[in-house]
């Protein structure tokens, strides 16, 4: 199994990338950061929302990483939606994470205004058109915000970032997003933490492998991309180690049928800002 995605541009895009979500302290990044490059990481996910984006930015300055080497993630936060402001805030993530362009900028929240949605899209297209970013996409987005953009611009997103876990595997929104090219990328795999399902601890113990292993190959065998976060060393190297085996059918449909609906975040059905 390839360790990469292809997205509808062309653009290759890492299948498991480190998600830094709540890592604000400097040394722990960097850290954090140092073990994942070990383990072969070469995908980073961050957000403006975050307020880590120069932290992120320095620990790879201090690594002395080649730019092209990294796959650099961040998001559009919901107070910088916009036209305008979507355009400013760009220059500041930029700066934060000391490059000149992003692998992939995402709109995180898509929110109930059908207009401010697209006034912020047409500026990721302008930056995408401009080589600014690689690929643009969106985080969170359901079908009927993805059919306005359908309607209204002129590039589909390439990806969309979604809650994606045994308790909520979305399988309609994402097998959608899917048969028109849009790449999904689960977000909270690991369900922050809270994945001591039985059915799960059996499969592990039968596989040889961990609990966190056979959620997150459960995802990346059905083609979606991952971002799982940790700090600790042993954990981020445990969570990239997911190429050396699969899950059998029933297994997969076993954990397709653990889905209740359960989400740890916001209904992007109805959450507004």
């Amino acid at each position: 199994m390839r360790h990469v995605v292809s997205l509808y541009n062309g653009i290759e895009m890492p299948l498991v990338g480190l998600g830094v979500f709540k890592t604000n302290d400097q040394k722990e990044m960097d850290n954090a950061v140092r073990y994942a490059l070990e383990a072969g990481y070469r995908s980073f996910d961050t957000a403006q929302m975050y307020q880590n984006e120069h932290i992120l930015g320095e620990s790879l300055r201090r690594l002395d990483i080649v730019r092209s080497d990294v796959f650099l993630t961040s998001k559009l936060d919901n107070p910088n939606q916009g036209y305008d402001k979507a355009l400013l805030s760009f220059e500041e993530s930029l700066r934060k994470l000391k490059t000149d362009y992003l692998d992939l900028f995402l709109i995180h929240w898509p929110g109930q205004k059908r207009s401010r949605l697209i006034e912020s899209w047409r500026a990721l297209e302008r930056l995408h058109k401009e080589g600014r970013i690689r690929a643009i996409g969106v985080s969170n987005c359901m079908k009927r915000h993805l059919q306005w953009m359908a309607e209204d611009c002129d590039v589909m997103p390439a990806v969309n970032q979604i809650e994606r876990h045994p308790l909520l595997n979305q399988n309609g929104l994402a097998q959608w997003c899917t048969q028109r090219g849009i790449q999904v990328e689960a977000w909270g795999p690991l369900v922050r933490g809270s994945f001591d399902f039985p059915q799960i601890r059996e499969m592990a113990a039968r596989y040889g492998k961990t609990p966190a292993q056979i959620i997150l190959r459960w995802n990346v065998q059905s083609g979606y991309a991952v971002i799982p976060k940790s700090v600790h060393r042993d954990r981020i190297f445990e969570n990239i180690d997911l190429f050396d085996f699969a899950l059998d059918e029933a297994d997969m449909r076993a954990i397709d049928a653990m889905d209740t609906g359960g989400r740890t975040s916001f209904d992007p059905e109805t959450f507004d800002f």
